[in-house]
């Protein structure tokens, strides 16, 4: 097949060799957290990959770490790989292979390559040394295997306190690379596993879990962010040294970072812990979850993640990028409709008593999804943003004695104005001109503005909220989170919608003309429309 990236090409070779097979892949997210979406980009290449090559996609789960790991992320995070549409092999946790793990590392001592150490972490820190300096032997390392043994096996037992002894594989303390200088493998902690209970009181290292892990499930390769890049020679240095009869392959590839965007599991579950937002869902949150309940479609989402592609080097994505894949998608298959923000009420003098009927198309790329009926009446509603008692320069809206065209209905012409008594706008009196029909007008009036509108009589009530970008990035660059933080990015407006977004069902998205795309939900039996990107596009392709 053609590559179209650096790791579809070491997959064609190594097909081409018959080094491997079939290609087998895993997603491998630790459940301490929701995902967001600097994990898609890892999860639809990993799924994506498999499935280009016909092959296989574990979902693993990396719950070696049991103080903060839950069953509810684990099942939030396969609501999330199901709404982006993939579907796994098979599913493994790394705590169903704790007793092999456990047998590796006791491999590795009666190998004389690993040893029981009594050092704080803050002392191995310590002796680890410098990228310019190697680092110290601990005075534990000669330890028998006899006597690595035994205290392995009380670590086990739970003889010691936790932080007391750990694992350390015995590898160079001179290497250049110090992730390779004896670390550790196992420690003490004494944390209920949301699986296996208090069956352990030891729990195996990331770095020593992963390898034996991807060998169990048969993976091929193994891919993974570019922070692993330096842990590969540990990796590879598992593999070779506890007896595993499969060897996979670590590939690393760049990270996704987006602009205005929080890319930290951990900032993230600090936000809903300090209630800045309502939960891990919150239509602001970045996590998956937080998507799909803003109404970002999932394939909008695999679409951004194709068109990023996959590279070796790091960099930060315009999250314009993004809202620009998500409206590309919305514009050819979200409903029409419309609601003012900030209504004002508009009489029109000499339209008739009775109302009329007009069709307006659903969506208009969608010759199948037929029209819906829109009443004009006598009354109805604009956006105050849509009238200026004094006008600014080459203004089109509506103005006194000024002219502007109804979308898809008459053009009016505003004739008085009532303001109250703090000078605001109260009601506009306007005259229609009946001969100016869309589809049908032979006012001969021409008139640059069009404006949305709904009508009064037939109108309902709503909320409309509005998203700004959680992070600040343009006004704080490179400063930390807590410094970036944009704690006014809700707006809530009480406006007035056509009928029609009361009848259908939750979850809809509509494009609210001249406003947005919005999804429809409701609350307490209340109308709310919820903001899922912009109408205006502000990415600007390189030329």
């Amino acid at each position: 097949m053609e590559a179209k990236n650096f790791i579809e090409e070491i997959i064609n070779g190594e097909l081409e060799s018959g080094k491997v097979t079939t290609v087998h892949t895993r997603f491998p997210p630790e459940p301490n957290g929701y995902l967001h979406i600097g994990h898609a980009k890892s999860l639809c290449l990993n799924f994506g990959t498999a499935q280009k090559y016909n092959g296989l996609c574990n979902l693993f789960f990396d719950d070696t770490n049991p103080s903060k790991e839950k069953t509810e992320y684990v099942e939030a995070i396969k609501a999330d790989i199901e709404w982006l549409g993939f579907k796994w092999y098979e599913i493994h946790y790394a705590s169903d292979f704790f007793d092999v793990i456990y047998e590796k590392a006791v491999k590795l001592i009666k190998d004389g390559k690993a040893f029981v150490c009594d050092l704080s972490a803050e002392e191995i820190s310590k002796t680890r040394g410098t990228l310019t300096e190697p680092g110290i032997e601990s005075p534990y390392r000669n330890r028998t295997i006899e006597e690595n043994l035994e205290l392995f096996e009380g670590m086990r037992a739970g003889r010691f306190a936790d932080g007391e002894k750990v694992l350390r594989a015995k590898i160079d303390m001179a290497s250049p690379n110090i992730n390779m200088r004896d670390p550790v493998i196992y420690r003490v902690l004494r944390a209920t596993h949301h699986r296996t209970g208090d069956k352990w009181c030891i729990y195996p290292m990331y770095d020593f879990a992963h390898p034996i892990c991807d060998s169990m499930q048969g993976v091929t390769h193994s891919l993974c962010t570019l922070e692993f890049e330096d842990h590969r020679p540990l990796y590879n240095w598992v593999v070779e040294n506890t007896g595993v009869e499969h060897k996979p392959r670590q590939i690393e590839f760049a990270r996704l970072n987006i602009t205005n965007t929080v890319m930290s599991k951990r900032y993230l579950k600090k936000l809903v812990e300090d209630h800045a937002v309502t939960g891990w869902d919150d239509p602001r949150m970045p996590t998956l979850t937080g998507l799909r309940a803003r109404g970002v479609p999932a394939e909008a989402l695999k679409n951004f993640c194709e068109a990023i592609g996959v590279c070796k080097a790091n960099s930060e994505i315009e999250v314009t990028y993004f809202e620009h894949f998500i409206r590309d998608y919305l514009n050819l298959h979200a409903e029409r409709a419309m609601a003012v923000f900030e209504p004002i009420k508009v009489t029109i003098t000499n339209f008739p008593e009775n109302s009329e009927q007009e069709d307006f198309e659903i969506n208009p790329n969608d010759e199948t999804a037929g029209t819906r009926k829109i009443t004009v009446s006598k009354h109805i509603y604009i956006d105050s943003e849509d009238f200026a008692l004094v006008p600014p320069p080459k203004y089109f809206r509506l103005k006194k004695d000024g002219y502007v065209r109804l979308k898809n209905a008459y053009i009016i012409k505003c004739d008085d104005v009532k303001l109250r008594e703090d000078g605001s706008v109260e009601e506009l009196f306007c005259s229609y001109v009946p001969e100016s029909r869309s589809g049908n007008d032979t006012s001969g009036i021409k008139v640059k503005g069009v404006i949305h509108w709904v009508d009064a009589d037939t109108a309902v009530d709503c909320e409309i909220r509005k998203y700004d970008y959680l992070l600040k990035d343009a006004a704080y660059p490179g400063q930390d989170f807590s410094e970036r933080m944009n704690y006014d990015s809700v707006h809530v407006f009480r406006g007035k919608a056509e009928p029609y977004l009361a009848e259908v069902k939750d979850g809809t998205t509509f494009q609210l003309m001249r406003k947005g795309y919005y999804k429809k939900i409701t609350e307490g039996g209340k109308l709310v429309l919820s903001e899922v990107v912009s109408l205006k596009d502000g990415y600007k392709p390189q030329k």
